[in-house]
């Protein structure tokens, strides 16, 4: 659903799921959903699935009622890389909240991490160049740039949670 569309974004989707798979170390019983997440973090920018144009949740909504995909995995992409902050520029933090269940800290993390650690074609670079690329896209007064700005601190957090989990495993 991205691939033709949107070859960039699904040159991202593969390296974030790349990303996701160098986490099995870590993640243990949960290597598979957060991969699965991975794969699907982004599908919601789809031009077939685009409706509130908010991707996390149209990605969520798509795979929840037409996947019945499981909730656990449905989460992770409405949940994914700070979507509350950009939820709340929308005016659709209620409408997420109500509509998903949070997923758990360490999940989301990893989900984070893997996809604030991968470019939009797909390379793997450090979450301060990643977040300034993202920035550099979008002008100051678009509410992503707004929403990345804020959020900021909170994606690193992440990054840096799951760098310090993976060096306890090496």
């Amino acid at each position: 659903m991205l691939e033709g569309p949107l070859p960039r974004r699904w040159a991202h989707s593969q390296g974030v799921a790349e990303q996701a798979r160098s986490l099995r170390p870590v993640l243990a019983d949960d290597g598979d959903l957060v991969e699965a997440s991975a794969w699907l973090h982004d599908i919601g920018y789809s031009p077939e699935l685009a409706t509130t144009g908010f991707h996390p949740l149209d990605g969520a909504r798509y795979l929840r009622h037409v996947q019945a995909a499981d909730e656990s995995l449905v989460s992770l992409v409405a949940y994914h890389s700070c979507a509350v902050v950009e939820a709340e520029e929308r005016g659709l933090l209620a409408l997420l909240k109500d509509e998903f269940a949070a997923p758990p800290d360490d999940l989301l993390d990893a989900l984070t991490y893997s996809d604030m650690t991968t470019g939009p074609d797909g390379t793997h670079l450090p979450v301060e160049r990643r977040l300034s690329e993202i920035l550099e896209r979008y002008a100051p007064a678009d509410l992503v740039h707004r929403s990345i700005t804020r959020s900021s601190p909170m994606l690193t957090r992440s990054v840096r949670s799951m760098q310090g989990r993976l060096a306890e495993v090496r």
